[in-house]
């Protein structure tokens, strides 16, 4: 059931499991701590009923049991239920001994759901043991999702969480925030309360910059749509903001986004078929900013964009301390975007 895409085999399971169908075992492993916990969080609140978790369910750490324990915990029958659950969370502090598994994988009790959250790190599918955690259970590897894959992973989550967005909000989010999911879903938590409390169904780039505290004008989305433009006095007005807000700016952030705005827009340049769904699909934008990508790629020519993102690996390079140890980060994006201007 091991899959590389994050969201199909993730849906898969969480259908699975809302249907009541469960596995023997769940082997959750991987950098995305987020769907880890989803789908151990849903075990762990769904499998057993409240009333038998006293004596049919025990969570365990990694840090502070052996492989052994669990297998006898995994050993034991369920007590007037239907199924025991065990779930051993930071599992990976379990890694030098985890082969042990292959003796309890050998005759897994059927009434036993085993779940092993191994955050960071993951198997090696070469093994034996590995194999057969596929064959009888669920090996999912959750991870990291591609940042150009943010905004779309939260107009996706809104939805779950019954509240909309807009584009623009979405884009401000990733942009801001990056790729920690638990964060993102926590954010977008907080701002389906100022909906709800508020005259609108639809989480706006303003309720973002009043509850977040991400500025609608001066944020990572909006120096790349200046650049895109090739706008420069709203480029330098936004890098100047920057600098006076150090709290709110960290300049390998910015990069990245700048990074994967020029990247994705010299994958625009390479596409044959440039309508908006194909573009949408090829290089993993909203369809709403199709036209801006359009508009910047009549500025910025196929070689052009090849020298920027060699400027930009310069610029990250001086920023960790390469070459140049004593300009101030605003500077360094100040003298990147003149670079990429001019």
């Amino acid at each position: 059931m091991a899959k590389e895409d994050n969201k199909l085999s993730f849906d898969k399971i969480m259908a699975d499991l809302k249907a009541g169908r469960y596995a023997p075992i769940y082997f959750l492993m991987g950098d995305e701590p987020y769907f880890i916990d989803k789908i151990s969080d849903y075990i762990e609140q769904n499998a057993v009923a409240e009333d038998e978790r006293d004596m049919n369910q025990t969570v365990m750490y990694g840090k502070d049991v052996k492989i052994e324990d669990v297998i006898i915990e995994a050993r034991r029958y369920p007590f007037m239920a239907e199924r025991r659950v065990v779930i051993v969370k930071e599992a990976q502090n379990l890694k030098r001994n985890i082969d042990k598994l292959e003796l309890y994988l050998k005759a897994p009790v059927q009434t036993t759901t085993l779940v092993f959250c191994y955050k960071y790190d993951k198997l090696d599918g070469r093994k034996k043991y590995v194999k057969e955690i596929e064959r009888i259970g669920v090996l999912f590897h959750s991870a990291t999702i591609y940042d150009d894959r943010i905004p779309e992973w939260i107009v996706r989550y809104c939805s779950e969480v019954g509240v909309k967005i807009n584009a623009q909000a979405a884009n401000m989010l990733a942009n801001n925030i990056g790729n920690d999911l638990l964060r993102i879903a926590g954010e977008i938590d907080k701002l389906k309360i100022a909906v709800n409390d508020g005259r609108t169904d639809t989480i706006s780039p303003e309720i973002v910059e009043r509850n977040v505290g991400i500025s609608k004008e001066y944020n990572n989305f909006e120096l790349t749509a200046a650049l895109g433009k090739k706008d420069a006095l709203t480029v330098y007005r936004i890098v100047d903001y920057f600098g006076k807000s150090p709290k709110n700016f960290v300049i390998q952030v910015t990069l990245a986004v700048v990074y994967n705005f020029f990247v994705n827009l010299l994958h625009y340049h390479l596409l044959k078929d440039k309508s908006p769904e194909s573009v949408s699909q090829r290089v993993g934008i909203n369809r709403f900013f199709v036209k801006d990508f359009a508009a910047a790629a009549r500025l910025y020519p196929h070689a052009k964009i090849r020298r920027i993102i060699g400027y930009i690996r310069d610029t990250d390079a001086k920023s960790k301390g390469f070459g140049s140890t004593a300009t101030a980060p605003e500077d360094l994006l100040k003298e990147l975007c003149f670079r990429i201007l001019n």
